[in-house]
């Protein structure tokens, strides 16, 4: 595994239908949809990413949000147990696919339950969201199973947000950054700064200099472009009605 792999599933026919937490409903432009899709897989190729495409889970409608059905770290593929019951049939087709790309496999299991977008990794620390999704016996399973790959585990309490990485993501020099209205436990983290918008708080790292962020969060773009990052910008508007977020979109393989 030494090609830098990103797994993508896209958008299904039921993608209106999908979960709000913190949000209220809103109609979903599904061709639109399907577009900004394509435009973010695009992104990842044109930065040197090889994207794998999960099959499609058509009675699913938030199976487009990939990251919450597995937690990849070294050799390691760690299935999730959502959170929401309406969710867990996305994990299944997830299983073949980390297999057939060499990873070893584990899974969580009830009573714990846990949501990728719970996970942000900064070196060798996991830090977990405790809130709606995932809670402490899932943070505990996954606990176990990453420090199989050298990582510690930390718990971060999620109120505001719908996981924690809806409210913080994290630099290539490990500063943790968010939108503060979201962030309830801002001290969890050793280097923390606010960003100015709410999209400004996701960032995907294409490599070490270069970020991904969605299009909703230009002041938060050009600050970081005045401290030396190159960022790359996709309009991702009719996943962030659903409280999508670039992150929640692939799970990247550094392998």
């Amino acid at each position: 595994m030494t090609r830098r792999t990103a797994l993508v599933r896209r958008p299904g026919p039921r993608l209106a239908d999908g979960l709000v937490t913190h949000l209220e409903k809103s109609v979903i432009d599904l061709d639109l949809a399907m577009q900004q899709w394509e435009a973010y897989a695009a992104c990842l190729r044109s930065a040197g990413w090889e994207t794998v495409e999960v099959p499609a889970a058509d009675d699913c409608p938030d199976a487009v949000f990939i990251e919450d059905a597995v937690v990849v770290a070294g050799d390691l593929a760690v299935l999730t147990n959502p959170g929401a019951a309406e969710r867990k049939p996305e994990v299944a087709a997830v299983e073949g696919v980390v297999r057939d790309l060499g990873y070893r496999v584990e899974r969580l299991a009830d009573p714990g339950t846990l949501d990728g977008g719970d996970v942000l990794k900064v070196g060798d620390t996991a830090y977990v969201g405790l809130g709606g999704r995932t809670n402490g016996a899932g943070i505990q399973q996954l606990a176990t199973h990453l420090a199989t790959v050298g990582m510690r585990t930390q718990a971060v309490t999620v109120e505001r947000a719908l996981h924690l990485k809806s409210a913080v993501t994290a630099l290539p020099d490990g500063t943790v950054i968010g939108w503060d209205p979201v962030v309830d436990w801002p001290g969890a983290f050793p280097a923390y700064e606010g960003m100015p918008e709410e999209g400004g708080a996701h960032v995907v790292l294409l490599d070490d200099s270069t970020l991904l962020m969605a299009a909703s969060a230009p002041r938060t773009a050009e600050l970081l472009r005045g401290r030396g990052h190159d960022v790359v910008t996709v309009d991702i508007s009719e996943f962030e009605k659903l409280e999508g977020c670039v992150t929640c979109l692939s799970v990247r393989c550094r392998g």
